[in-house]
């Protein structure tokens, strides 16, 4: 089972998300175990103040590095475990369905989700395994960025998704974009669906999906095809595409 830990100043944002949806079939199936802590419950000060104003001064506060040292001191302890702990950060590698896939084989996850201006350094060189980014863009705390990592991994531990392909066939696990999907009916308002997913011939729809996904991907994100291992008929369909647009 693995066991994922999450620092935070408001654990109250994570009762919803863990306790919904296919998070919460995961935790059902002791796939996963959650567990929030208010690291502020670790400040060794009356007040239980957990930042400070930065050194040489500026804007905004500075989370402090004994809280955050001393809980995930506690959770090591505890769990007899050598976590990866993650720091959610703007400053940090970007976050990736390969980097979730490497996530998701570990036994132990801690997140760390600062608010503030920023974390004291030493919080970065001597505690946290990994920082990540959801993207380049700023929120109020790391949170939400949190959220978006644990239910990325843990929808790709053993047995929690009902169909055990569904993960592979996600968009960026194989390197490119999902191709599309219909449902019925196949005529809906004229409209109708491709007549190649209708035949009954397997080797047709895989040809399809196929030729979908790498269309979808040239379309959407051809910055994803530079580093994709093209085969010489999938080159000829990118060209008959280019001169095509």
């Amino acid at each position: 089972m693995m066991k994922i830990d999450v620092l935070s100043l408001f654990p109250a944002m994570f009762q919803g998300v863990f306790g919904e949806s296919i998070l919460k079939k995961a935790a059902e199936k002791q796939a996963v175990e959650y567990n929030v802590v208010n690291f502020r419950e670790f400040a060794d000060n009356k007040h239980n103040q957990v930042d400070d104003y930065p050194y040489g001064g500026g804007a905004g506060m500075v989370l402090k590095p004994q809280p955050i040292f001393d809980a995930v001191g506690h959770l090591k302890e505890k769990h007899q475990t050598n976590p990866r702990v993650i720091l959610l950060c703007p400053q940090g590698e970007r976050y990736t369905q390969s980097k979730a896939e490497e996530l998701s084989k570990e036994d132990h996850l801690v997140f760390v989700c600062g608010h503030y201006e920023g974390y004291d350094e030493r919080i970065r060189q001597h505690v946290v395994t990994d920082e990540i980014s959801i993207g380049d863009f700023v929120l109020t705390g790391g949170e939400l960025g949190a959220m978006v990592i644990i239910d990325s991994v843990v929808r790709l531990l053993p047995g929690v998704l009902g169909n055990e392909d569904s993960p592979i066939l996600d968009s960026f696990s194989s390197g490119l974009l999902e191709h599309p999907h219909y449902t019925r009916p196949a005529d809906f308002r004229g409209l109708t669906v491709p007549e190649e997913l209708v035949s009954g011939n397997h080797r047709l729809i895989e040809e399809w999906r196929e030729r979908e996904s790498l269309k979808r991907t040239f379309e959407r994100r051809p910055d994803l095809l530079e580093s994709y291992p093209l085969t010489n008929k999938q080159k000829t369909l990118i060209e008959e595409w280019k001169k095509n647009k």
